[in-house]
């Protein structure tokens, strides 16, 4: 309880709709559990309900306002012609670099004039920094703790996200970071690469605190699931090699279709959501890919393991090509394992690869190379029996014991005992 008898009040600030957001999920419920009352704020996308219940934690979503509300969508805007289309789009432009991030100060702005005050602001991503800041000023002045997290769940200015941002507006954006780092109360991150990096890129006097995007633990069921395959039509001789998460561009889908081809009998399932759900249901359809490539819709993350439990290996075959990508260690990976699943992992995604061959959790291979990807996929489907049964063992008996959400949030709910009374 706070010193006025209440208990502390929790907002955990997520910059899309949440529908749902798997990390925020995790942290909202052991907030809960340990006495905290917890909202997730996200964004209102006119697709999901404004307030809603999850599995127990109390999801609002709110709809952006304002004189910010035309740039929350990157639809085209009206065709411009002439010499004022061009200073028209160069003005769009100006406005994008100097007043980042500008798709999201809508959505601040129904924050601020509609959340309630809070002890805690949990910020996930640098979309959601600035914005806690401020609400967290207002709190405190209005009786609250106002305490700020903010949570770098990728290093978002070292990806490719960025790559075609002018060098001097990128520094800027790297100099504003810095600034709202300075303010936050404590600084979370995903791994313990990504932490020492931003300890020394920032030069922080602590640490920041590890948060593991780790999965509760899960014991399977005594007979393994089959959930894919009955979604899916696939039958029971072919094996499962399957995606989860974002589908869209740099995520390895075509060299990972390709490569599913070069294997006896085997099949590629897209378990998620994204940009090129249009173009994998038309491969679906290409009779060079029928029966071996399948894409499914997202499942909500509690129901994952047990999907992720019906493939015979995962893989993640994202390139390499930024910082921020050699350093995650993003849901997918933690899940598979979760599941004991094997995963066939990028040769230079330097986090997960070290997991992978010190506890022989799967294979590597580079992602670039369909047929270096099929040769990895092979060697943990055509393994022995007892081979691939002491693989899955391993991948059961790691997150039962280290990489587990139960064991990943001690360290951060022990941080915020020192924050919020």
């Amino acid at each position: 309880m706070t010193a006025a008898g209440r208990a502390p009040r929790a907002v955990l600030l997520v910059a899309n709709a949440a529908s749902p957001y798997s990390r925020g999920l995790r942290v909202a419920r052991s907030l809960a559990a340990a006495g905290w009352e917890v909202e997730i704020a996200a964004v209102d996308d006119r697709r999901h309900p404004v307030d809603q219940d999850d599995a127990g934690v109390r999801v609002h979503r709110y709809r952006p306002r304002g004189v910010w509300a035309r740039w929350q969508t990157d639809a085209p805007r009206p065709a411009r012609r002439g010499v004022r289309g061009r200073l028209a789009r160069w003005a769009d432009a100006a406005v994008k670099l100097l007043a980042w991030p500008v798709h999201v100060r809508a959505w601040w702005a129904a924050l601020e004039a509609e959340l309630p005050p809070a002890d805690l602001y949990h910020a996930f991503g640098i979309l959601t920094i600035p914005a806690a800041l401020r609400l967290a000023a207002d709190a405190r002045r209005r009786g609250r703790a106002g305490r700020v997290v903010y949570d770098v769940i990728d290093v978002i200015l070292e990806s490719n996200n960025v790559a075609g941002v002018p060098g001097p507006a990128l520094e800027a954006w790297r100099w504003r970071e810095r600034r709202w780092v300075r303010r936050a109360d404590l600084v979370v991150t995903v791994n313990d690469a990504i932490a020492d990096h931003l300890a020394t890129a920032w030069r922080l006097a602590e640490r920041p605190t590890v948060l593991l995007n780790c999965q509760p633990r899960w014991t399977p069921p005594a007979a393994r699931p089959d959930l894919i395959r009955q979604a899916a039509g696939i039958p029971p001789e072919r094996r499962i090699v399957l995606f989860l998460g974002r589908l869209g561009r740099e995520r390895g889908l075509d060299a990972a279709a390709e490569a599913v081809l070069r294997l006896h009998d085997a099949a590629l399932v897209l378990l998620g959501f994204g940009a090129w759900e249009d173009r994998l249901r038309e491969r679906d359809q290409d009779p060079r890919f029928a029966g071996r490539h399948f894409t499914l819709p997202p499942v909500h993350p509690d129901e994952v393991p047990a999907w992720t439990a019906s493939a015979d290996v995962s893989v993640i075959a994202v390139p390499a090509n930024s910082l921020n990508q050699r350093l995650s260690s993003p849901n997918k990976f933690w899940e598979s394992i979760t599941a004991g699943t094997p995963v066939v992992v990028g040769g230079e995604l330097t986090v997960m690869r070290e997991i992978v061959e010190r506890e022989g959790l799967g294979a590597v291979a580079d992602p670039s190379s369909a047929d270096d990807l099929a040769a990895a996929l092979r060697s943990v489907l055509e393994a022995p029996d007892e081979a691939r049964a002491a693989m899955r063992e391993r991948c059961l008996r790691v997150t039962r014991e280290r990489y587990c959400w139960e064991v990943a949030v001690e360290p951060y709910l022990a941080a915020l005992r020192g924050l919020v009374p």
